[in-house]
C-alpha cells in the first residue's frame, strides 16, 4: 500500500523563515536549506529573505535545469497543503522552457569578446594618452576613456554575476577579478551580494539595498518613517539632517552621481573587511583590489601636475556616473512597497518594480542590457545580446495577464526620476516646518 502524503499548511511553512531554520516551498515540495545557505552561491541574502514562502518561480528564473537534481537532499518529505499554480506562472515557466530549448540561456554572442577587446582597447589608450603626451586635452580625454573603461567593465561584472559569460568557470572568474576588482576597483562579490538582493526584492524599502541611499535619497515618503534595512542591517534614521539632504534631492542628483563610485569603494572595503559576513575568496578578492589601488594612484601620479590629476581623476569619476545613473533610471520611478518580497508573486514583483528603456540596437553597448530591465528582471539568466529577442514575448506576457510594461525614452526615464525625487523633496520640507515648541507658543501663534 502506498504511503500516503504528509502535508504542512502555509501557515506553518511561514515559521520557518528564520537563520538556522529556513524552509521554502518549490513545486509544492519543502526544502529545509538552514544548513544551505552558508554556500549557497547566490549568497544567504535570497534565502533569508523568501524563507517561509514557495518560491519555484524564483528558482526557475535564477537556476538553470542542472540544479533540479540537487533538490533531493533538502527534501522534508513534506508538501505544501493546497499548492496552486497561477495563469501568470504557468506562462512564465512555459516561456522559461522555450528559451531553454532555444538556448538561448547557453548563447552568449559575439557581443562578449567584443566588449572584453573594448575593455583592453580604452585601458590602453587612457594610459598611453597619460604616459606618452604632454597636451592637457588629451590627458582629460584619458580620464574620460578611463570612466568609460570602469563603465563597459561594471557591465562584465553585471553580467558575469548572473550568468558565465565565458565557458570556462576559471576563466569566468578570472574574467570578473579582472574586469571588477583589478581594473574597476569594485568587488565582485560585493557586486553579486548587493545585486542578488536587489533581484530578489526588487523595489522593496526595507530589503532592496538599490532603494537604500539616505541620508543622500529618499525615492518614497515611506522612507521619512525611518524604516529598518535588512540588508545593512540597520534603521535607516531620517533625521534633520537626512531630510535636508533629501529636500534638495532632484538638485543634488546628478552631481551625487558623479561621485557614487566612491560608495562603491568603500562598501567593497566594508565586506571584505567584515569577520560577521561570508565571503567566498576573500583573499583573491582583497588582492584584486590591491591591484588597482596600485596601479589606478600610479597613473594619476604620473601626470604632470596636481591640477591635472585632480582634472584626470574627477573626469573619470563623472563620465562612470552616467552608469550610477542608468542603475537609479530602471527602478527610482517605478512603483515600491514596505515588507518582505513575496516569492510566488515573481512576475508581479518585478514588473511592478521595473522600467524598459527605449533605444536602438546600435545604442546596446552605452546601455549593456539595462534597456531591457523588464526582461532582464524576469529571466535574470539570460545574456544581454538576446533581451531584444525576447522583448516582445514579454510583452504579451505583460499585456495577456495585465501585467505593467512600461517602456520610456532615455531622456524620459530621466525627467521621470527627478520627478519622483522631487515629490519627495518636496514631502520632506513639509515635514521640516517648525513643529510647535509647547502650549504657549502654540496659543500665541494660533489663529481663527
Amino acid at each position: 500500500m502506498a504511503e500516503s502524503k504528509k502535508y504542512i499548511s502555509q501557515e506553518d511553512l511561514s515559521k520557518h523563515n528564520k537563520p538556522g531554520d529556513l524552509w521554502i516551498s518549490i513545486q509544492g515540495k519543502i526544502y529545509n536549506v538552514s544548513d544551505w545557505a552558508n554556500y549557497h552561491p547566490g549568497g544567504e541574502l535570497p534565502l533569508f529573505n523568501l524563507a517561509g514562502q514557495d518560491v519555484t518561480d524564483a528558482f526557475v528564473a535564477y537556476h538553470p535545469g542542472s540544479a533540479w537534481q540537487h533538490l533531493d537532499q533538502f527534501f522534508t518529505g513534506s508538501y505544501l497543503e493546497g499548492y496552486s499554480v497561477s495563469e501568470v506562472s504557468k506562462d512564465y515557466r512555459k516561456l522559461v522552457n522555450e528559451f531553454t530549448k532555444m538556448g538561448l540561456f547557453e548563447n552568449k554572442g559575439l557581443g562578449v569578446h567584443f566588449s572584453l577587446f573594448l575593455v583592453a582597447m580604452l585601458f590602453s589608450l587612457s594610459v598611453y594618452g597619460v604616459l606618452y603626451s604632454d597636451s592637457t586635452w588629451v590627458h582629460l580625454g584619458s580620464g574620460g576613456l578611463m570612466g568609460f573603461l570602469w563603465i563597459q567593465s561594471g557591465w562584465h561584472g553585471h553580467d558575469s554575476g548572473h550568468y558565465q559569460i565565458i565557458s570556462s568557470k576559471r576563466l569566468n572568474r578570472f574574467a570578473q577579478i579582472l574586469t571588477g576588482n583589478c581594473l574597476a576597483g569594485i568587488s565582485i562579490a560585493w557586486w553579486k551580494r548587493n545585486h542578488n538582493a536587489h533581484h530578489i526584492a526588487c523595489n522593496s524599502l526595507e530589503f532592496d539595498p538599490d532603494l537604500q541611499h539616505m541620508p543622500f535619497f529618499a525615492v518614497s515618503s515611506k522612507l521619512f518613517n525611518s524604516l529598518t534595512s535588512y540588508f545593512y542591517d540597520r534603521k535607516m534614521n531620517f533625521d534633520a539632517f537626512t531630510r535636508t539632504l533629501v529636500s534638495y534631492q532632484h538638485w543634488t542628483f546628478y552631481p551625487v552621481m558623479c561621485l557614487a563610485r566612491l560608495n562603491l569603494f568603500a562598501q567593497s572595503f566594508l565586506l571584505l573587511s567584515s569577520k560577521r559576513l561570508r565571503v567566498n575568496n576573500r583573499v583573491q578578492e582583497i588582492l584584486g583590489l590591491l591591484v588597482f589601488w596600485i596601479w589606478y594612484p600610479l597613473l594619476v601620479s604620473c601626470l604632470p601636475n596636481w591640477g591635472e590629476r585632480v582634472m584626470f581623476v574627477v573626469t573619470s569619476f563623472s563620465v562612470t556616473g552616467i552608469q550610477h545613473v542608468q542603475f537609479c533610471l530602471n527602478h527610482f520611478s517605478s512603483s515600491v512597497y514596505v515588507g518582505t518580497p513575496i516569492g510566488n508573486d515573481w512576475c508581479e514583483n518585478q514588473t511592478n518594480g521595473s522600467l524598459d528603456i527605449v533605444c536602438p540596437s546600435w545604442m546596446d553597448w552605452f546601455h549593456g542590457g539595462l534597456q531591457f530591465q523588464i526582461e532582464h528582471h524576469l529571466f535574470p539568466r539570460l545574456p544581454r545580446g538576446n533581451l531584444r529577442k525576447v522583448a516582445p514575448l514579454v510583452k504579451e506576457l505583460c499585456k495577456k495577464h495585465k501585467l505593467p510594461y512600461k517602456s520610456v525614452s532615455f531622456l524620459k526615464a530621466n525627467e521621470l526620476t527627478i520627478g519622483t525625487l522631487r515629490t519627495a523633496a518636496l514631502q520632506a520640507r513639509d515635514l521640516a516646518s517648525p513643529v510647535p515648541k509647547n502650549l504657549v507658543w502654540e496659543a500665541v501663534h494660533t489663529y481663527g
